[in-house]
C-alpha cells in the first residue's frame, strides 16, 4: 500500500508536485544582465571608460537597462557613479564620474524636526488654502470636517514652503466633496486631494473620518492615506510629503535618462542624415553619369550609322539620281550635327554636376528607419 498524498486515487502513478518559480534573480534574463553589469563595472575599473561605435537603438537600450541593473544592485564601486555621454557621432561612451548623482536622495536637504506641524486656527492661510476656503463649491462636506480639511491642507502646505517647494492651485478637477492643493518639487506638480471617505454613512465614526489622495500618474508607489486609530492624518502628513519627494527623486532620474535618451537620439539622427545625405547626392551624380553614358552609347551607335550612310552614298554615286544623292548628303550632315549634340564627348569635356539639397523623400531610403523630419520621428509619419 503507497501511503503517499501524491498517489492518485484510483491507483495511477503518483503526480509530480508543481515546481515553485525561481525568483528573479536566478533567471536566465536577471543572470545574464547580471553578468553584463559586473562585467561593465569590471571594465570601467580597469579601462576607465566604455565605448560603443554606432550602436542601434535595440542595443542602447539594453546597455540602458545593464546600466539600471548595476545601480539598482549597487554594483558601481563606492564613491562613484556610471555615467553615459555620446561618443563619435551615434556612438555611446560609459565613464565613472566621481560622488553620487545630484538627484539622489542622499544629496536632497534631509526635513528637519518631527512631525508636521497643524495649525489650529485658520489664520494667515497659503493663499491657494485661502481661495480653497472661500469656495464653498469645494470640500462640501459637515463644517467641522471642512475646517479640519483646510487645517490639514494648511499644515502641509506651510511645511512644503518651509522645505523649498511651491504650492499652487490644483490643476486636476475635484469632484464637490474634494478639494486640493498642488506641491511641486523640482519641477514635478504632484496633486493632493483631500474628502470624506464615507459620506454617506450613518456611523458617527465612520463619517468623520478623512482620506488623503495622492495622484498616482505612471507610479505604482503608495498615494492613499485614511483617518486610522493607529495614526491619525495629522500624523501622516509627514510621510505624505516624504512620499512626493520620493517620487520627485524618480521623476528626476527619469527626466534625466529621458533627456539623455533624445540627446542620443540626436547624436544618432544627425549621424544618419549626414551620411544619407552623402549618398542621396552620390545618387543624384550617379544618375547624371547614367544618362551621360546613355547619351554616349547613343551616340556611338548614331555615329556608326552615320559612317556606314556615308559608305553607303560613294557606293551608290553615279548609280542613282543625282537629287537623291544630295538629299542623303543632307541627312547624313544635319545627323552628324546631332551626334555631335548628343555625345557628351562630342564637344569638349564633360564638367562636375552641380548637385543640390536633398529631398526628405530622397533621404529617406537611406536613413534605415529614421525619419528625415526629426530624431523623434519614425519613416512615414
Amino acid at each position: 500500500m503507497i501511503d503517499d498524498d501524491s498517489a492518485v486515487a484510483d491507483g495511477g502513478e503518483p503526480t509530480e508536485p508543481a515546481k515553485p518559480r525561481p525568483p528573479y534573480s536566478e533567471r536566465p534574463v536577471a543572470r545574464a544582465r547580471q553578468a553584463k553589469a559586473q562585467e561593465l563595472i569590471e571594465r570601467l575599473v580597469a579601462e576607465g571608460h566604455v565605448r560603443i561605435a554606432d550602436p542601434d537603438d535595440d542595443e542602447v537600450a539594453e546597455w540602458r537597462r545593464v546600466v539600471n541593473y548595476a545601480k539598482r544592485h549597487g554594483l558601481e564601486p563606492t564613491g562613484k557613479r556610471i555615467e553615459k555621454v555620446p561618443y563619435g557621432g551615434p556612438g555611446l561612451e560609459l565613464f565613472l564620474a566621481e560622488g553620487p548623482h545630484p538627484n539622489a536622495r542622499s544629496q536632497r536637504p534631509k526635513a528637519v524636526g518631527g512631525p508636521v506641524a497643524v495649525p489650529a486656527r485658520l489664520g494667515r492661510l497659503h493663499p491657494v488654502v485661502a481661495a480653497l476656503k472661500d469656495d464653498e463649491s469645494r470640500l462640501v462636506m459637515p463644517s467641522a470636517l471642512r475646517r479640519r480639511s483646510l487645517l490639514l491642507l494648511q499644515g502641509l502646505a506651510a511645511e512644503a514652503v518651509r522645505r523649498g517647494y511651491e504650492v499652487q492651485k490644483a490643476r486636476s478637477s475635484f469632484f464637490p466633496r474634494e478639494g486640493g492643493v498642488d506641491v511641486a518639487v523640482d519641477g514635478f506638480a504632484y496633486t493632493v486631494t483631500l474628502r470624506q471617505e464615507f459620506p454617506e454613512s450613518t456611523d458617527l465614526e465612520r463619517s468623520a473620518r478623512l482620506v488623503v489622495e495622492l495622484a498616482h500618474g505612471l507610479t505604482g508607489r503608495p498615494g492613499r492615506w485614511r483617518d486610522r486609530k493607529s495614526r491619525t492624518l495629522e500624523e501622516a502628513l509627514g510621510v505624505i510629503l516624504r512620499e512626493i519627494e520620493a517620487r520627485a527623486v524618480e521623476d528626476a532620474r527619469r527626466r534625466q535618462d529621458e533627456q539623455q535618451a533624445r540627446a542620443e537620439r540626436e547624436v544618432r539622427w544627425q549621424a544618419a542624415m549626414g551620411v544619407a545625405k552623402e549618398q542621396a547626392v552620390r545618387e543624384q551624380l550617379a544618375q547624371v553619369l547614367r544618362e551621360e553614358a546613355g547619351r554616349w552609347q547613343e551616340a556611338a551607335a548614331l555615329s556608326a550609322y552615320c559612317m556606314a550612310l556615308e559608305r553607303r552614298i560613294g557606293e551608290l554615286d553615279g548609280a542613282v539620281d543625282e537629287r537623291a544623292l544630295d538629299s542623303a548628303r543632307d541627312w547624313l550632315e544635319w545627323a552628324r550635327g546631332y551626334v555631335t549634340l548628343v555625345d557628351p564627348l562630342g564637344s569638349g569635356l564633360p564638367k562636375m554636376p552641380h548637385t543640390r539639397e536633398p529631398t526628405p523623400e530622397e533621404l529617406e531610403p537611406y536613413l534605415r528607419g529614421l525619419s528625415p523630419y526629426g530624431p523623434e520621428r519614425r519613416a512615414g509619419r
